[in-house]
């Protein structure tokens, strides 16, 4: 077979070639060549008729394809010389490829190109080649379209089974359904990372845990996922050490440890490290915690890159209420009162009994300052970040107390700890968290002929992840991910998608929309999982005790009647031809559960998506657009336009940004799909250049007040103005 390396140098009308090879015709003459970073840019730039041009960035996309993808790809005679060269040259692993025979793999890339995808924006294209596609290894030229990398990851997550790899290419295809970036970017590659995209490591009042959690923290920085770590049991500064007085110095420090480790490890140079740490609100070290991130903190404590999260519960808006102070209690003392770690215990239910015990060190600060205190802070740098502690395990159907969070906000999972021998060895291997991500574009869901196929092939292909990830060099993420097999299958294209059905978000019809959506999701999701379970004859470990055995989980499903309770969102569905879940399909499903079980321990989680909202076209997560047309800094390219999904001239009206929205309406359609989500949702909350710390705290108050798990950042409009773009966290670079 001759193996000659042939150029792609043209392609159709839309600049997007077909096929293995990509030849269909003649390059465009000279004339017809015009600068791709110049059309993209006459987004910005109304026409005279007052209109958004955008045509002009689909003829960026044309001549970015025509100009520089086509003539920098490499092309093949055949699927099998193709993959026999990215093999051979240690460009693809072989056991993923080898698992099916030629025939079925040829027909899988015809079935790819079949599709005939296009990018709908310049950035969705300019995204795909620069931060996915497979290049030589001088990164000079393409080896892969995007046909080629969905065949790739399908082939990857299918591990043998034709049925699931083909049903992973016609969802990925047709924008259905998306991977997260590390699974989508490193499937099927010989030098790749690993496929998880975050992971969450508790850290305990010791020097071996301390130690391993740094070690951790490089070892999964280095594999290109962002890890949260949860400080909380750590003693606070002054504590004793061996009896002797005043020789912990507390959090901080650790702190500095963990942001020069991030800064150092990073996944090949293709995604920089990236790690956040969650502290307890009524740790003794909150105030110096939270104090890192002033703006004109001393350089010894400053914290530039570290992301911070605050672990709030209800006692602590209740002493707000009461314009009370607020007791902060040593973990240490705590952990030896009641031989559980302070993060390990509700704080709101021993709160008074803590207060009360003379054993127990304390001190103390004014409830509202602290939270004047998180609002200063969030007007500075967006941080920190907030979990609502009770809210969350009111929800937990796990048993077991959820402590902390990732760099996202998203998920919310059970941790256990591990012990150590003197060498950092583990005694007892405890149980941490990775995150198997990927998420569903309403608008194509909606559009599918199956949502409930859909959303079990989702299911499938993130379980398959959590099955083939082994992250042997931290062995308490892999025993979590192996007695769990948890998935967070999320969102996005919220606002793209009620836009384009002329909804405003936020609206009645919005909120009633998106309660209705996820409803529709939880229960196809539990299906699929109960589906695995049933065919493999394995639940997840500790399913026994849990709220889906005892049939409590249920409950708000089988006990009400769940209906659309606008006219308008009956019709989107009726029109979709989706049967929601009737009170009798959702009991004979617990009955099915309860009998089989689920297979994954976690099923959803909603994080704020980055870059596959731009290859597929969708807004981000389940939030409302920054901009209608927004500017991202691009490298040497320098601004990139992309224009708001599903927006045209004439329904312009319908894409308020999320400034012009406001805080509340956002909250109250996060808390429509919340009482859906077993985990948790990116949640940022946007505010006009005018707000106040008050309105940042009436904010907080009102997500607590509505059942909000979490806030994600915080975004004023006057960042906006000043140019500053708004950015996803790097583990979510979904």
């Amino acid at each position: 077979m001759d193996t000659t390396l042939v150029d792609a140098d043209s392609a159709d009308d839309t600049g997007i070639s077909s096929g293995v090879n990509a030849g269909g015709g003649s390059p465009a003459s000279t004339m017809e060549r015009k600068d791709y970073h110049a059309l993209n840019a006459m987004l910005n730039i109304y026409d005279c008729y007052g209109s958004i041009q955008f045509d002009k960035d689909r003829e960026a996309v044309r001549q970015y394809f025509l100009q520089h993808v086509n003539p920098n790809t490499v092309a093949f005679d055949s699927v099998e010389e193709k993959l026999s060269y990215l093999i051979d040259n240690d460009y693809y692993e072989a056991a993923p490829f080898h698992q099916y025979d030629a025939a079925f793999r040829t027909a899988l890339y015809e079935q790819a190109y079949a599709h005939e995808h296009r990018f709908a924006t310049f950035l969705g294209a300019f995204k795909y080649y620069t931060s996915y596609t497979l290049k030589t290894f001088d990164g000079q030229r393409y080896l892969e379209r995007f046909e080629d990398r969905v065949v790739a990851t399908a082939l990857y997550l299918g591990a043998g089974d034709q049925v699931l790899a083909s049903r992973l290419v016609d969802e990925l295809l047709t924008g259905r359904f998306q991977p997260a970036t590390p699974t989508f970017l490193n499937a099927g590659k010989a030098q790749r990372g690993e496929l998880v995209s975050c992971f969450l490591l508790r850290v305990e009042d010791n020097l071996e845990s301390i130690g391993r959690g740094v070690n951790s923290a490089l070892q999964l920085s280095k594999r290109g996922g962002g890890v949260a770590l949860l400080l909380s049991n750590l003693r606070e500064q002054g504590a004793p050490i061996k009896k002797i007085e005043n020789q912990s110095s507390g959090v901080v420090p650790v702190m500095k440890l963990l942001e020069d480790s991030f800064s150092y490890a990073n996944q090949l140079g293709a995604r920089q490290g990236a790690g956040a740490v969650y502290l307890h609100a009524h740790h003794p070290d909150i105030m110096r915690f939270l104090d890192t991130k002033r703006e004109n903190a001393d350089e010894k404590i400053r914290i530039k890159t570290l992301s911070l999260g605050v672990v709030i519960p209800d006692i602590t808006f209740e002493l707000a209420k009461r314009n009370e102070e607020m007791h902060l209690f040593s973990p240490y003392d705590v952990e030896r009162e009641y031989g559980t770690p302070l993060a390990d215990l509700s704080v709101s239910e021993h709160y008074d009994e803590m207060v009360a015990n003379p054993n127990i060190r304390k001190t103390t600060v004014a409830a509202r300052e602290f939270f004047k205190t998180i609002a200063e802070l969030q007007f500075e740098s967006g941080y920190p970040y907030i979990l609502f502690e009770d809210t969350v395990n009111r929800a937990n159907p796990i048993p077991g107390w959820i402590n902390m969070s990732n760099l996202c906000s998203e998920i919310l999972q059970v941790n256990t700890p591990s012990t150590y021998d003197q060498a950092i060895g583990y005694e007892q291997v405890g149980r941490d968290i990775s995150c198997n991500l990927g998420s569903l574009n309403i608008a194509a869901a909606m559009a599918s002929p199956d949502l409930g196929g859909t959303v079990e092939t989702a299911v499938r292909g993130l379980t398959a992840v959590s099955d083939q990830s082994d992250i042997g060099a931290v062995p308490s993420v892999a025993n979590g991910n192996a007695l769990s097999h948890s998935i967070g299958l999320g969102q996005m294209n919220l606002h793209g998608y009620l836009a384009s059905q002329r909804i405003h978000y936020g609206s009645e019809e919005g909120i009633d929309f998106t309660n209705m959506y996820f409803y529709a999701v939880a229960y196809h999701a539990l299906r699929a999982s109960n589906r695995i379970a049933i065919e493999r004859g394995e639940t997840f470990a500790g399913f026994a005790e849990s709220g889906y055995a005892d049939g409590s989980y249920f409950d708000k499903y089988t006990e009400q009647v769940w209906e659309p309770a606008t006219e308008r969102v009956a019709e989107l569905f009726a029109d979709a031809g989706i049967a929601l879940p009737a009170q009798e399909d959702w009991r004979e499903l617990k009955r099915s559960v309860q009998a089989h079980g689920i297979y994954n321990q976690y099923l959803q989680a909603v994080p704020p998506t980055g870059s596959i909202s731009y290859i597929n076209n969708a807004t981000a997560s389940i939030h409302p657009i920054a901009s209608k047309i927004e500017i991202r800094k691009e490298g040497k390219l320098g601004r990139v336009y992309f224009p708001a999904p599903h927006m045209d001239n004439d329904n312009l009206e319908y894409f308020q940004d999320a400034y012009e929205i406001g805080p509340e309406k956002i909250i109250d359609t996060y808390a429509a799909a919340t009482r859906h989500v077993d985990q948790g949702l990116s949640c940022t909350l946007f505010f006009r250049d005018t707000a106040t710390t008050r309105d940042l705290n009436k904010a907080q108050i009102h997500a607590w007040r509505k059942g909000i798990k979490t806030l994600y950042y915080i975004r004023l409009r006057q960042e906006a103005l000043e140019g500053t773009e708004i950015e996803n966290c790097l583990s979510c670079t979904l």
